[in-house]
């Protein structure tokens, strides 16, 4: 069997070569790439001498801060596996998660060590408790003091678990659930390294070569500033992708996302990279670089990398107008297949909203398997094949019904629906499973959503179905205002007709306060079709 790629291996070469680079940048917090590779042997170390096994799974309860990462390659340095923990769930949100993924060892902020100690009598499977907190501050019994575990390895040991590595080692993440409860997607590490590595162009070999892989890296690489948290694979994988490239990753502050603090840390610390997740980011900082012209100079700026929610047509065009060096990036993908296309964007004028290259390994296909024809209208669902995980963890029906054979090839079809133009390029309609059906026609709710942000005055807007007698299904819009803006929910339904099918526009819109949305920015569904229903019940 040829040699497969572990990010442990790979990441232990770079600190070789560049040990003096910085590799992880956190408020006044700088960490070298000797730093990184010292601090997760320690980790490492510790998690085996408390009787972890092969591929146990280790999960990370933190905010964005330097030992997220440092934990991850530590899990990757003794063949463990790293579980993404939300860190806004609840006690029983977390019960469920470390439960389903077999969790052995919760590596948490010091802010969470109430919760966990509530939850250790009901997880006797964990072993060990790691807290990260300043030092000094005390530290309970039942738990390991994370930088006192981080300098337990000496300079020149590495860690190395008697069973050594693979490439079949798992990086495991876990969906947000918004289709059910939350899933562990099965990543190999092989597979899932070329897939990073394929999407931002670097094309290494199938076979793992370390030596012709790192050659071509002669200096330590880019500086990159993953806005949203690193719990969410949009932020990791984007941070992984540079430190595979010997670069660095910058982490903000705050617990919540704040656009000044973003602004600030990109400018100063020099980020070239940065990474959001749609509109939901982007508007705040649009906002601030608008009321603000000349406070912060983005022309070092070469990459605004966007995925996760819908990045609009206008957010686009103005970013690279405030970032004239740069391509955004807008990104379509899952947990479950990695990049499926993406929107690129360097000039005004040439931006699109939720139209995608087809990346190479990605059909539209009918519910016979057939490929859809191009041009002709008709909707189609998303399969891509290439490298894909091996499915979801503990969940082999689950698996069975999103990972399937097409002629003779492996595919994972997500739920994303599209339809595909004469020239190739796919046109997204949304997720089948908030299409809503009414009079018997399919409409989805981020095609609504995407016009109803084009109207005047509108920050944000979520499309739901409510029940109606008429048309099983009727298609209800909630908008959040711009300020000093007059709700006009007439002139909404008329702007809406004016771009879409009538049976396409809502049949009423409602006014809110705020659009809920999760950490990662994607629309908060429930919680918007129960505000819906309240008010079309009132109405």
């Amino acid at each position: 069997m040829h040699a497969q790629w572990n990010y442990a291996d790979i990441w232990e070469q770079i600190a070789d070569r560049f040990g003096d680079a910085a590799a992880l940048l956190h408020g006044s917090t700088t960490r070298t790439w000797h730093d990184l590779d010292r601090r997760a042997d320690g980790i490492a170390a510790v998690l085996l001498e408390s009787g972890l096994q092969r591929q146990d799974k280790v999960a990370q309860y933190c905010r964005n801060r330097p030992e997220y990462l440092e934990s991850m390659l530590a899990a990757f340095k003794a063949s463990f596996v790293p579980v993404n923990t939300n860190f806004r769930y609840g006690d029983e949100e977390l019960e469920y998660l470390w439960t389903d993924s077999d969790t052995a060892a919760v590596v948490f902020d010091a802010e969470f060590t109430d919760t966990c100690d509530r939850l250790r009598k009901a997880l006797p499977a964990v072993r060990a408790w790691i807290r990260v907190a300043q030092r000094g501050d005390d530290c309970p019994d039942w738990a390991i003091a994370y930088d006192d575990a981080a300098s337990s390895a000496a300079v020149t040991h590495r860690t190395r678990a008697p069973w050594g590595r693979s490439g079949d080692d798992l990086n495991l993440l876990y969906t947000g659930g918004t289709t059910g409860m939350p899933k562990g997607v099965m990543w190999p590490q092989h597979d899932f390294f070329l897939m990073i590595e394929h999407q931002y162009g670097r094309n290494p070999p199938e076979e793992a070569d370390l030596d012709k892989y790192l050659g071509r890296i002669t200096k330590p690489g880019p500086r990159v500033l993953p806005g949203p948290p690193l719990m969410h694979g949009t932020a990791c994988w984007f941070a992984m992708a540079a430190l595979s490239a010997a670069g660095s990753v910058v982490t903000l502050t705050k617990p919540h996302f704040d656009a000044v603090e973003l602004l600030d840390t990109v400018v100063d610390r020099q980020a070239k990279g940065v990474c959001i997740v749609g509109d939901p980011f982007a508007k705040p900082i649009l906002a601030e670089l608008d009321a603000n012209p000349g406070r912060w100079d983005l022309g070092h700026v070469r990459l605004i990398m966007s995925s996760g929610a819908m990045l609009s047509r206008e957010s686009k065009e103005r970013l690279v107008r405030h970032a004239p060096g740069a391509r955004v990036v807008d990104g379509l993908g899952s947990s479950e297949s990695g990049s499926l296309g993406t929107a690129v964007t360097t000039s005004p004028g040439e931006a699109a909203t939720a139209r995608f290259r087809l990346g190479e390994n990605v059909r539209v296909v009918d519910d016979s398997g057939e490929d859809v024809v191009p041009g002709s209208g008709t909707a189609g669902r998303l399969a891509v094949g290439g490298y894909l995980p091996l499915g979801y963890y503990g969940d082999p029906a689950k698996t069975a019904s999103t990972f399937v054979t097409l002629a003779d090839r492996r595919y994972v079809i997500a739920g994303d629906w599209a339809t595909v133009d004469v020239d190739g390029t796919i046109t997204l309609l949304g997720r089948g499973s908030g299409c809503i059906n009414t009079a018997g026609e399919k409409v989805y709710p981020e095609e609504v959503e995407e016009v109803l942000k084009r109207a005047a005055g509108v920050r944000d807007a979520a499309v739901v179905g409510v029940p109606d007698e008429r048309f099983g299904e009727a298609v209800v819009a909630l908008v959040e205002l711009e300020p000093d803006t007059t709700f006009d929910e007439a002139g909404l339904i008329v702007h809406s007709k004016s771009h879409l099918a009538s049976y396409k526009a809502p049949k009423a819109v409602l006014h809110v306060k705020a659009i809920a949305r999760h950490a990662n920015g994607k629309m908060d569904y429930p919680a918007m079709k129960d505000e819906a229903l309240s008010r079309v019940k009132r109405s």
